[in-house]
């Protein structure tokens, strides 16, 4: 099972964004944000890890931070050593992590990191159904992506279909609505 975090002890990798676009002639990054506190997370000298597809040539390399800029309220990064377009470029797609340690992450009501949620079990009602084995972020919604034998079934993780997530019991109850874990069988 491959997922983009590793905990080891009381250290995981957060996701705190994605770098959208190149911005400009000099190097500079459009930012999607994934994390409340940007201007704490991009300071000048941050090192960031990259989430990348294998064959890239940033892949297991880490990036430092020069500067977070907004321009039109967008944010904009530079990296050290990512002085023009054609590299920028190169860059784009790839997510940022950071280190952090999970005892010292805020908690709060119905509020998740996707470590916590990586590996829970899900139930409807008495019935186990599969495991979370990733959660996919998007615009709308995120997704829980449950393993249920061979197949991968992508849950939407709103109230209406996922009312209990229960970390300390490694388990969540889900609703779903009908075809989303079976198949619907035809009249």
């Amino acid at each position: 099972m491959s997922t983009w975090w590793t905990q080891i002890s009381n250290q995981t990798q957060l996701r705190v964004g994605r770098l959208l676009k190149a911005h400009g002639l000099k190097g500079a990054i459009k930012l999607e944000l994934y994390t409340d506190s940007p201007n704490e997370r991009f300071v000048p000298g941050a090192v960031l890890e990259l989430q990348v597809p294998q064959d890239s040539p940033w892949f297991g390399k880490t990036v430092t931070v020069t500067e977070l800029r907004w321009y039109n309220l967008a944010p904009v990064i530079f990296l050290e050593g990512v002085t023009d377009r054609s590299i920028a470029e190169t860059l784009i797609r790839a997510i940022l992590l950071v280190q952090a340690d999970v005892e010292e992450l805020p908690k709060e009501p119905d509020a998740w990191y996707d470590h916590q949620l990586v590996g829970l079990k899900v139930f409807r009602g008495d019935q186990e159904l599969g495991l979370v084995i990733r959660v996919e972020h998007f615009p709308a919604q995120d997704l829980l992506v449950v393993k249920v034998g061979e197949n991968e079934v992508m849950v939407p993780f709103v109230k209406a279909i996922v009312p209990e997530v229960d970390v300390a019991a490694g388990r969540l109850t889900v609703t779903p609505p009908l075809g989303l874990f079976e198949e619907i069988e035809e009249d």
